[in-house]
């Protein structure tokens, strides 16, 4: 429906035109700032306008499994990002990420990070409402960190081994291990 070509994209992608320049670095800000914490991940922000016939959730699932994140080392597949998409028009956003977070992320978290933006997206402040998001997100795996170092073998069998350093990537364009599409959480706002 999207396309099978390979998408190359900023790691903040804002095609609905939603930041200024000053939110537009606060927004860049916390998401370095999420590297920094989590080395092994990334995240990355796409906004524009998806119209009636596509599905948020779709577009989210092929966007992470088609994209190259230009300012994203090659080395880090996209089976360690986690997307977040924003359709104003629809007022609707979502959030996806890849296998490699399967087990420390479920759709609870997923909607308990778009919900902790709901209210200032509500408002127009949509870089306020990515920050509030990060900040969330970072709490959550830092509570799953702990549980990890608490109870290893919980997480290890829930856990799927991420592909030899280099070759994930590649075999992600090429559509052979594609990110998790599930948990996915659409978040529709009234």
């Amino acid at each position: 429906m999207f396309g099978r070509g390979e998408v190359s994209l900023k790691a903040l992608t804002d095609g609905a035109g939603l930041f200024g320049r000053g939110e537009r670095r606060r927004v860049e800000a916390a998401m370095e700032h999420f590297s920094r914490r989590f080395p092994q991940l990334f995240v990355a922000v796409y906004t524009g306008s998806l119209g009636e016939v596509a599905n948020l959730r779709q577009f989210g699932f092929w966007l992470l499994n088609r994209a190259a994140f230009e300012e994203v080392p090659v080395d880090k597949p996209n089976e360690s990002g986690i997307l977040i998409t924003m359709d104003p028009e629809s007022k609707a956003a979502g959030m996806v990420f890849g296998y490699a977070l399967d087990a420390f992320l479920d759709e609870a978290d997923t909607f308990e990070c778009l919900s902790r933006a709901h209210a200032h997206w509500l408002e127009g402040r949509y870089a306020d409402g990515l920050v509030k998001l990060l900040v969330q997100l970072e709490g959550i795996l830092i509570k799953r960190s702990r549980q990890t170092r608490r109870d290893p073998e919980h997480f290890r069998h829930k856990a799927m081994p991420l592909a030899g350093k280099g070759d994930g990537l590649r075999r992600m364009r090429d559509g052979h291990l594609p990110a998790k599409e599930e948990p996915v959480t659409e978040h529709v706002q009234p």
